[in-house]
């Protein structure tokens, strides 16, 4: 229930958030309590569902202190960039000068004055050169020869920085010496993270470079390797999967030796093809080979692609549902049709802005590729947050005053004194393995991380 108004004082008017608001009734909390209690224990894995709720009010905190601390950046090193990149912006306004000259040399190869900026302007000059486009991607750009093309895949990879991340951006997004973006815990489907503006999850390599962590300090960036194959060999039980995730090297290549003669390549695009469903030509063969070795795993995600297909729904390893099916497709359908909830379950990779992918519904067979991901990425982002909880956790127990300020997907960056850089990289990799014993229970799977302590963010990569 909604607390009782207080009536303002004459002459003033409450703020948005009051200071002192009535307290809701201690009664009212604790039937809201029970309620969540209870919806709990109706679930397949009430244990898990519980550790999903607690994970998830931790990552609102984490993000919430991320938000406060903030990723360091040197606003003077991006404009430097930035000019380096565009060049200079014209004082009268419009396009910096090297976008400018990219836009005249197009005009040139076209004989005829052409907007690169605009798609539709682009795909005109294009078809009266007797060359016919669907769209002006860079992919479908370099397949033709033409003289424009070099200089319009050019300034597309500038325009995008100049627009995504230039002058404006930086007016708008730094200050202070930090970029605070606004991260939103479980904004798409399957739980993996959003940003509300400023594009924090899609900084470009280059733009890195304005990373840089305060004087003495450093920043320490750790990418967990191939996580999502390892949290397939959690989930699926599969003994032979969970062996070979269990060895102290790189997972592709231990895989590579099962089947596939050696070719880390093949083993890669086997192991991913089974987790986003590419399952014709190639993709099918090697799913073949992957099969063979490691049935229960590929076994995993088949059966959470059928119970896509046929209109069920899944489930992450922690209970996290996806989405059901339009109601076109398979009508009313909110049952989970004997799928039990630790079984295989996935999805096609999420979009940025949380909205479930187009072919996420728009027939069975698209359906089927959306779980049979959803139930890998998802249990992914379960993982990730008891990652960041047992870090954020770690941290403040050893008195240190390292400050998470970055996590995106399988990547996180703690800012540290230089003196504790070390300390915090330790810190990351037990709480991966910390993650995946809560998770997923005692199984040999590890979750190693590729860790750099640097003191520039482009130096990591």
């Amino acid at each position: 229930p909604d607390p009782p108004q207080r009536a303002a004082e004459p002459g003033t008017q409450d703020s948005l958030f009051d200071p002192r608001p009535a307290p809701l009734p201690l009664d009212a909390l604790l039937a809201v309590h029970a309620d969540q209690s209870a919806r709990h224990a109706r679930t397949a894995h009430p244990d898990r569902m519980r550790l999903l709720t607690a994970s998830e009010s931790a990552a609102f905190l984490v993000a919430a202190e991320m938000h406060r601390a903030g990723l360091p950046w040197r606003a003077d090193t991006h404009r430097a960039l930035l000019t380096e990149l565009l060049g200079e912006r014209y004082a009268g306004g419009g396009q910096p000068r090297r976008l400018a000259e990219l836009a005249d040399r197009i005009s040139d190869a076209f004989g005829r004055r052409v907007r690169p900026d605009l798609p539709a302007d682009v795909i005109k000059a294009f078809a009266e050169a007797g060359i016919k486009l669907k769209s002006t991607r860079r992919w479908e750009i370099q397949e033709i020869d033409h003289p424009a093309v070099e200089p319009l895949v050019e300034f597309k990879k500038l325009y995008r920085i100049y627009t995504a991340h230039g002058w404006s951006w930086l007016a708008d997004w730094v200050h202070d010496g930090r970029f605070r973006p606004e991260f939103i815990p479980g904004g798409t489907f399957t739980g993996r993270w959003v940003t509300n503006g400023g594009g924090a999850l899609q900084i470009p390599k280059v733009i890195r470079r304005a990373v840089v962590a305060d004087p003495g300090w450093r920043l320490v960036v750790a990418d967990a390797d191939q996580m999502e194959p390892r949290v397939l060999a959690a989930i699926s039980r599969d003994p032979a999967f969970m062996e070979v995730a269990g060895r102290p090297e790189d997972l592709y290549t231990a895989i590579s030796r099962q089947g596939f003669a050696g070719d880390r390549d093949m083993a890669k695009l086997a192991v991913l093809g089974a987790v986003y469903g590419q399952t014709s030509g190639d993709g099918l063969k090697n799913l073949a080979a992957l099969r063979r070795r490691f049935p229960r795993a590929v076994a995993y995600v088949d059966e959470a692609a059928k119970a896509g297909e046929e209109g069920r729904l899944v489930r992450t390893w922690l209970g996290r549902t996806c989405p059901p099916p339009a109601a076109s497709e398979h009508g009313d359908t909110d049952g989970e049709a004997g799928i039990p909830q630790d079984a295989p379950q996935s999805s096609a990779p999420d979009r940025e802005d949380g909205r479930t992918p187009a072919y996420a519904s728009s027939h069975s067979r698209a359906r089927g590729r959306f779980t049979r991901n959803f139930v890998v990425q998802g249990s992914a982002a379960d993982w990730a947050l008891l990652l960041l909880a047992a870090l954020r956790q770690a941290i403040a127990a050893a008195g240190m005053r390292a400050e998470l300020v970055f996590f995106q997907h399988d990547e996180v960056i703690v800012h540290c004194p230089a003196e504790e850089a070390e300390a915090v990289a330790e810190a990351i990799r037990a709480a991966g393995d910390r993650a995946g014993r809560i998770a997923f229970g005692d199984t040999p799977v590890r979750f190693p991380f590729t860790t750099a302590i640097v003191e520039c963010y482009a130096d990591a990569k």
